[in-house]
């Protein structure tokens, strides 16, 4: 009798600590996945050819705690600014003055170089030039000629910006790093 004890103390002890352990591994998952990276899906056409619907990307929501966004950075943003999540390009950050002319852009006085960029940029609703305000970037998409970005709602608040897709891992052959 105190032997089969022993057997089910042991078992429930075992029990108890797969449970406390896998308890912890998935609290430690969703966590990580809330604050620091997480897997995010492009559902618009707005980054074309750079990013296309369908592909999924890591994305990096810690670094912006430390340091602010830079040009060039691909931003996933999730704020007041649209409703839906986007996934855009940061052209201007706070202070810089953006326009556009003849379908180039200019930050500063200073044309572009816009490899990635698709199609003519020009206006949409914001008017130009325009001058980024404290706390905010201007982002466009890379598929100028249809994309719904700060030409037509405005600078992004700096907090709208949910992270920074760094990785791109699916599909397979367009597997690695983004730029």
């Amino acid at each position: 009798m105190e032997k089969t004890e022993k057997r089910q103390n042991k078992w429930v002890k075992e029990i108890k600590d797969w449970t406390l352990s896998l308890g912890i591994a998935v609290v430690g998952a969703l966590l990580f996945q809330n604050y620091v990276y997480a897997q995010t899906e492009v559902h618009n056409v707005s980054m074309q050819n750079t990013l296309v619907e369908g592909q999924r990307l890591i994305e990096d929501k810690w670094s912006y705690r430390f340091h602010g966004p830079k040009s060039g950075d691909i931003v996933i943003i999730n704020g007041p600014e649209y409703d839906s999540r986007l996934v855009k390009r940061v052209i201007a950050l706070p202070g810089q003055t953006i326009d556009m002319k003849d379908g180039e852009v200019y930050v500063d006085g200073v044309k572009l170089d816009e490899d990635y960029a698709k199609g003519e940029t020009y206006p949409v609703v914001v008017p130009m030039p325009y001058t980024v305000p404290a706390g905010h970037v201007f982002v466009m998409g890379d598929n100028r000629e249809n994309s719904l970005d700060s030409r037509t709602f405005g600078a992004v608040a700096q907090d709208s910006l949910e992270g920074k897709a760094v990785f791109r891992v699916w599909p397979i052959d367009k597997f690695g790093n983004l730029h």
